[in-house]
């Protein structure tokens, strides 16, 4: 009996062990608020982690976190180089208050706001605690640098155009981004040439020694009729993936509470995991995060290691300030550390642009990364987020860094630029590529460039190898447009200006012989490794028809579009129905559907435009 009575005893006091142990492995809900000590003000942006775990959140813009954790685990508290950490030993609230030399912990009675977890909010705490997403879209401060549009030059006064190439398409994926979510983008975000760009064209490709080839067509301009419109295209040369060279790859990823969402750090790791499945054995990838501070993630890893990338990319949080400075330096660091001779050394900036520690204006990064350029490591820019986009800073970022630059929407849009397009996003063929236009003052009243506003160069910068330009990688296209008033064409787009009183105004005489070329191009380029640069001259005759290709008609039509968009005063008789129609002429070259999405993007806006 008195056995019988001990094994009952022991087994209830077994059955109590296992009913505590699975109380305190259970989760409960750990809510509070993080102040600065000195002032009292809400700590924004302030990542909060269960120690030991890919759990965090961070602190909305009052200050406050919810989040799930076990009793016994312990909380850290990062923001702007401060760790802190404090134990969960009830349900609680713990309120933060955060000093240079200490942090005070307070604990005070729990608040039921509902749960938060990682990638989601469910109950009340939703209303009172927006996530950073939300709180950067209320708030607005997307920053896009300012656009005088091209007018028209006479060509009595100005023969010559100069510009550098630009193969970036960023504002195309943006402008996407405002009309899907209803919304008409702002003037400013609209570089017309970047939406063309967005598109391939069927242009034929190099056969000789150059990397790049020329050509041109002509056809009536959609918008005006009397006037004329010339498309200027460049293709580079296609290099199968197995034969580029090999890559030494650094990510370079912020990872401040600006980046916290779905749309922001989470879309950076999804896009990054895409081109990490492309990666070869002979290529390397390291990667370099910053928030308050930079550091390094992962040193050069060979990219036969996949998993062991993937895991590092997913461990990546968001909270904190953005030292977007240092991380740039210590980037490139890393970059000359592991850098491959005739291989491709890039970084890639992965990021909303909000950099506001350290080395943050326009021109700061501008004079860090013309430095570093030149050690042969270039810079590829992926911009992310909405609300507190930085267009500005991001663009000029990949203009001086030798690299092109993309805006990531969705996943599909990752797909199209680290996969689909992974040569020419990775791998430059032609370096600092410029073009100069002459035109024929016999056949050319007049002329404008559309859109290429940030590339104008000077005319003498053509022939000036220190000046730097555009670079094209393998099997990219590019497109120019020129619209074309024909001499004898009257117009009211080109003033009229007095006699001059003290000479007079020198008359353009024509070559005895005539000529009936309508312009020659000139293009000059340099191979990625070198310092002088090649020429190239193509002129063209206007058949002055309009038997132009489907291509033509299409990318036409999306330049219209971009006037639209900008409210363009040489938009002319330009309408949404005309971009419609225009476009769907060409549609025989849409293997992927990007061109009839244009269709359904030009749809939209046109029913937001009224």
């Amino acid at each position: 009996m008195k056995v019988n009575q001990f094994r009952a005893m022991m087994l209830v006091l077994l059955m109590a062990v296992v009913s505590l142990g699975t109380v305190s492995a259970q989760a409960i809900t750990v809510t509070g608020t993080v102040t600065e000590a000195e002032t009292g003000n809400p700590v924004i942006g302030c990542s909060v982690l269960v120690k030991g775990t890919t759990n965090g959140v961070i602190t909305n813009m009052d200050g406050q976190y919810s989040i799930q954790a076990k009793k016994g685990e312990t909380l850290l508290f990062n923001y702007i180089g401060y760790q802190q950490e404090q134990r969960v030993v009830k349900l609680a609230q713990l309120n933060v208050k955060l000093k240079a030399d200490n942090v005070v912990l307070e604990e005070c009675m729990v608040v039921g706001y509902g749960t938060m977890k990682t990638k989601a909010m469910t109950g009340s705490y939703m209303a009172i605690c927006p996530t950073p997403a939300v709180m950067y879209d209320n708030a607005n401060t997307e920053e896009y640098g300012q656009i005088q549009e091209n007018g028209f030059k006479n060509v009595s006064d100005a023969a010559l155009s100069t510009f550098s190439i630009d193969v970036d398409a960023a504002s195309y994926s943006n402008m996407r981004r405002f009309i899907n979510k209803g919304e008409l983008p702002p003037a400013d975000a609209i570089r017309t040439e970047e939406l063309v760009n967005y598109f391939s064209y069927d242009y034929p490709k190099p056969t000789g020694s150059d990397p790049v080839k020329i050509t041109m067509e002509s056809g009536e301009c959609p918008w005006n009729d009397s006037h004329r419109l010339v498309r200027i295209g460049l293709k580079a040369r296609e290099i199968p993936t197995d034969n580029l060279p090999a890559s030494n790859l650094v990510f370079l990823i912020d990872v401040s509470g600006s980046m916290w969402g779905a749309n922001r750090l989470e879309l950076v790791k999804s896009s990054l995991k895409l081109l990490v499945n492309n990666l070869r054995d002979k290529d390397k990838v390291a990667i370099v995060t910053y928030a308050g501070s930079a550091g390094v993630k992962l040193e050069a890893t060979p990219g036969s290691d996949k998993q062991k990338i993937r895991e590092a990319i997913d461990e990546l949080t968001a909270g904190g300030s953005t030292a977007g400075g240092a991380g740039i330096l210590l980037a490139y660091k890393i970059a000359k550390k592991n850098f491959i001779s005739n291989g491709n050394n890039r970084i890639i900036l992965c990021s909303d642009g909000d950099f506001n520690v350290g080395v943050s204006s326009s021109e700061g990064l501008e004079q860090l990364i013309e430095k570093e350029r030149k050690n042969g490591v270039f810079l590829t820019v992926l911009g992310y987020g909405m609300g507190n986009y930085k267009d500005k800073k991001m663009q000029v970022l990949a203009e001086k860094g030798n690299g092109n630059y993309a805006y990531i929407d969705n996943l599909q849009e990752a797909n199209r630029v680290l996969v689909g397009e992974f040569g020419a996003t990775l791998h430059t063929v032609a370096k600092d590529v410029k073009l100069q236009v002459e035109f024929n003052p016999s056949q050319v009243q007049a002329y404008r460039l559309i859109g290429y506003e940030s590339r104008l160069l000077k005319d003498e910068d053509f022939n000036n190898d220190a000046k730097d330009a555009g670079d094209m990688g393998a099997g990219h296209t590019v497109t120019a447009f020129y619209e074309v008033i024909p001499t004898g064409v009257k117009n009211n787009y080109v003033g009229r200006v007095d006699d001059l009183k003290y000479q007079k105004k020198g008359k353009v005489t024509v070559k005895p012989t005539g000529s009936n070329e309508l312009l020659t191009v000139k293009l000059r380029y340099k191979a990625p490794d070198k310092d002088i640069s090649k020429r190239m001259e193509l002129p063209f005759v206007d058949n002055k028809g309009n038997n132009v290709s489907s291509d033509f008609r299409f990318a036409s039509a999306v330049a219209m579009f971009g006037q639209l968009l900008r409210d363009s005063d040489f938009k002319g008789n330009a309408s949404y129905d005309k971009v419609i129609n225009l476009a769907k002429q060409g549609l025989n070259n849409d293997d992927k559907g990007y061109r009839r999405e244009f269709i359904r993007l030009v749809e939209t806006a046109k029913g937001m435009s009224k």
